[in-house]
């Protein structure tokens, strides 16, 4: 079995298992009720953007479940069909995209005006974050979704799997800068210049994340002509998906090695849904240092 299949299979048995985890954690019910405490609105926010969020949670569960019945089909039968593996990719698409649907409302609640006027923090860490997220992904996820089979051109496909991998990096940007921006506010930019570890992972999100969207658009535009999934440049797919694994490694492994807690951690460890990303290297570092025909970086290879 080659280190790209082992790396896919444990990506997919990661997604499974992080879902699960965080489906069968029940610590968020009731906790609108101390958090809106003082404030009946925010009570009532709360309590429907945490219920409506598990809901959806749920879609993604699906998810998980489906892309591990993948993993054990494939090693039960050695193997899967062409269909199976089309129908199976896109079940697992239409119920991840299903999933970032039920950002909306939280979106909608980052962007209104409180009696004080508009929450720019919270606009920054949770509105546009998540309309970007609950809108962008779900739809260029239903369309892949919709354009992938077996019996129709490649082409549309790559389009939109490209298109998709642009709105996941930049809403991650989003959310993660926005956060960070919430730390820092609580805890001080002196406190920020004196941690290095946090200075790394604070430059890590802002910085790195913004250019790895940027680059990720850039490949995204130089692939554009590319009819046939075998045309990508796989050394710059490999590329992006392991500076968006390894961003979430670094950050569970700060917290490891040198331990603390703040608002940071508290989102990237205890609320970041995505987390499982971290596993995503397995599966970069393969295509990374994969071989790239010529032909197919005269469709995506950023040098050129």
């Amino acid at each position: 079995m080659t280190p790209l299949k082992v790396g896919l299979i444990i990506v997919a048995i990661t997604y499974f298992l992080f879902t699960l985890h965080q489906t069968f954690m029940f610590q968020w019910i009731g906790e609108w009720e101390y958090i809106g405490a003082n404030n009946p609105q925010t009570a009532t926010w709360v309590f429907i953007t945490d219920v409506q969020a598990y809901v959806f949670l749920l879609f993604r569960f699906a998810a998980g479940i489906l892309a591990v019945s993948g993993v054990t089909l494939y090693f039960v039968k050695k193997g899967l069909p062409q269909a199976t593996t089309y129908k199976l990719l896109r079940g697992v698409i239409v119920l991840e995209g299903i999933y970032w649907l039920g950002l909306l409302t939280s979106g909608i609640w980052g962007m209104l005006p409180t009696a004080r006027g508009f929450n720019v923090v919270f606009m920054l860490s949770t509105g546009i974050p998540c309309l970007v997220g609950s809108i962008g992904i779900p739809i260029a996820m239903f369309m892949l979704a919709y354009k992938l089979s077996p019996h129709k051109p490649a082409k549309p496909a790559i389009k939109w799997a490209l298109i998709a991998g642009i709105f996941y990096v930049l809403t991650l940007w989003l959310n993660n800068t926005g956060m960070w921006i919430t730390t820092v506010m609580g805890k001080g930019t002196e406190w920020l210049l004196t941690s290095p570890e946090s200075m790394v992972s604070f430059a890590s999100a802002v910085f790195g994340l913004l250019a790895l969207t940027i680059y990720t658009a850039y490949f995204a535009k130089k692939s554009t002509a590319a009819s046939e999934w075998a045309q990508l440049n796989l050394r710059a797919v490999g590329s992006i998906v392991t500076a968006l694994g390894l961003f979430f490694l670094w950050n569970y492994l700060t917290w490891i090695l040198f331990g603390g807690w703040n608002e940071w951690y508290a989102w990237i460890l205890g609320h970041n849904l995505d987390l499982w990303m971290l596993s995503l290297p397995l599966v970069g570092l393969p295509l990374l240092f994969s071989n790239t025909n010529s032909h197919s970086q005269n469709y995506a290879d950023p040098q050129q």
